[in-house]
């Protein structure tokens, strides 16, 4: 197997640089899971852009700069809101098919945003739309092929990063893989954690890899909790999209109390930070283990016909949101660290880059501005395998070798359990001492890692660095609230970095 380009991962990200690859040698698409199987499909939000008649990009940057808490990389603001009309044109011209009014793109408002600048496809789908669009139009490229169900173990090292050591789902073996340059597009960590809105696929395999190669890490504490997950026994943690509070839907306590009025002026469409860790105060409070988000004081058969999705997700696990509320809570849903790039995807590892969630770029700082993720993943996504391009007629190596594999004395749950309960919405020194220290005493050598002890090796690898990057920032922003430094420190507005067998440094 060898491909001239190798990208790991087929979210949005990875297929658009697909995309871009395509005209300059062979492209391979590597998925762990299903070709459908990644936090793409289960975006719901929306994607945002400047594109309404009361909207400019100036706006949409000043929003994501305001919510980014001082942390943004204002380059890669500009670069994602100046590029994001061109991308959205450019997916509609593929066949995307946007929700409309009366012919027009339909905008709606989610939290933060001082426009209604948000689009959204088949209501609730946005992210499954954008997706298969992107996948239709890689396929009907004669040099894109696709592999699924092939879980990738570890980065290949020579000149650079020169492929991937593959574990074949079909054939339950290991083999090679090698390529002029590979890009890292696998998505999220929220798996990490014990209650996340993200797919199983989502364990932070990108950055643990890329840090056993070298890479350097950044703004890995910054995980966002989204504030509205289903809550109810039995049911996946499903994400209830912050677009049903854009639309009105109301928080109350287990009181039937509306409260975010208590926590912040924007009440329900405050930034997500401010409502996670309202909603958690307010459980504290009450001694309840959820909170309600009402949407029944909407006309009858709005909700099912705006979020037809979400409506009969509810409705299967016993919620009707037309005549109930949703028991909704917290959980780990994006993170806004991962590998340090520049503008276009690079890595400080020669011919190996990362795009969409998997990369730090700066662009969401402190706290993702919502639905920017998949419009990141476009905008970058393009950057990235444009930039690839640089090495097509590169020597081609045969020769890398993979790190040092490592395996983990844990299971998946125990590291789920001590990132939700001692890296999580709030965190202290002894909780992520606690928690580093645990999992920093359970590596062992692994001669041969299977996909699941890889997996699970990878969790307890990110688990240890979101500990170690979150214990070295000593204050409280965005994302990252620490009880015992509950403000934020001049000192600490600048970016953590952290690479293999070195300390965590702010640049």
């Amino acid at each position: 197997m060898t491909p001239d380009f190798l990208v790991i991962g087929a979210g949005v990200a990875g297929m658009r640089a697909a995309i871009e690859l395509a005209a300059a040698g062979q492209v391979l698409v590597v998925a762990k899971d299903s070709l459908r199987e990644s936090s793409s499909e289960y975006a719901q939000g929306g994607i945002a852009v400047a594109l309404g008649d009361d909207d400019e990009v100036e706006l949409h940057e000043h929003d994501t700069l305001v919510a980014g808490d001082g942390l943004c990389d204002p380059a890669a603001v500009h670069t994602l809101v100046e590029e994001g009309p061109g991308a959205i044109q450019q997916l509609i011209d593929w066949g995307a098919a946007f929700d409309r009014e009366g012919g027009s793109l339909a905008f709606t408002r989610e939290g933060a945003h001082s426009r209604n600048r948000i689009l959204h496809a088949h209501g609730d789908s946005t992210g499954r739309e954008i997706a298969e669009t992107l996948y239709r139009k890689a396929a009907s490229l004669p040099n894109v092929t696709f592999r699924s169900y092939a879980a990738t173990i570890d980065l290949l090292l020579g000149d650079g990063v020169c492929g991937v050591s593959l574990w074949d789902g079909g054939s339950h073996s290991l083999e090679t893989v090698h390529a002029r340059a590979v890009l890292l597009a696998t998505g999220g960590l929220g798996n990490v954690f014990r209650n996340t809105t993200n797919p199983d696929v989502a364990t932070g395999d990108g950055v643990a890899m890329a840090y056993r190669a070298g890479a350097e890490i950044s703004d890995l504490e910054f995980v966002q909790f989204h504030p509205t997950a289903l809550q109810v026994e039995g049911a996946p943690r499903f994400l209830v999209s912050e677009a049903l509070r854009g639309e009105g839907a109301r928080l109350l306590n287990s009181d039937g109390e509306r409260f975010m009025d208590r926590y912040h002026p924007l009440e329900e469409l405050a930034p997500r930070d401010v409502v996670a860790r309202a909603i958690v105060a307010e459980m504290e409070r009450t001694g309840a283990t959820s909170v309600s988000l009402d949407l029944t004081h909407r006309e009858p058969g709005f909700v099912r016909a705006r979020f037809p999705r979400i409506y009969e997700t509810c409705l299967r696990y016993g919620i009707d949101l037309e005549r109930q509320p949703a028991p909704v809570a917290p959980a780990a849903h994006y993170a806004m660290g991962g590998l340090r790039t520049d503008l276009d995807g690079r890595t400080n590892v020669p011919r190996l880059y990362a795009a969409g969630e998997t990369a730090c770029t700066g662009v969401h700082g402190a706290n993702r501005l919502a639905s920017n993720s998949l419009l990141e993943g476009v905008v970058f996504g393009a950057r990235a395998g444009r930039a690839m391009l640089e090495w097509a007629a590169a020597p081609r190596s045969i020769s890398g070798v993979a790190p040092d594999s490592h395996c983990s004395a844990l299971s998946a749950e125990d590291v789920r359990t001590l990132a939700w309960e001692h890296c999580g919405i709030v965190r202290d020194a002894a909780g992520l001492q606690a928690a580093y220290r645990r999992l920093e005493g359970a590596g062992r050598p692994c001669a041969a890692p299977s996909p699941r002890s890889a997996e699970v090796a990878n969790m307890r690898q990110v688990a240890m660095l979101l500990a170690q990057c979150a214990l070295a920032r000593e204050e409280s922003r965005g994302a990252h609230f620490r009880r015992d430094y509950p403000h934020k420190a001049a000192a600490f507005e600048r970016h953590s970095v952290v690479r293999k067998d070195a300390d965590v440094t702010f640049r």
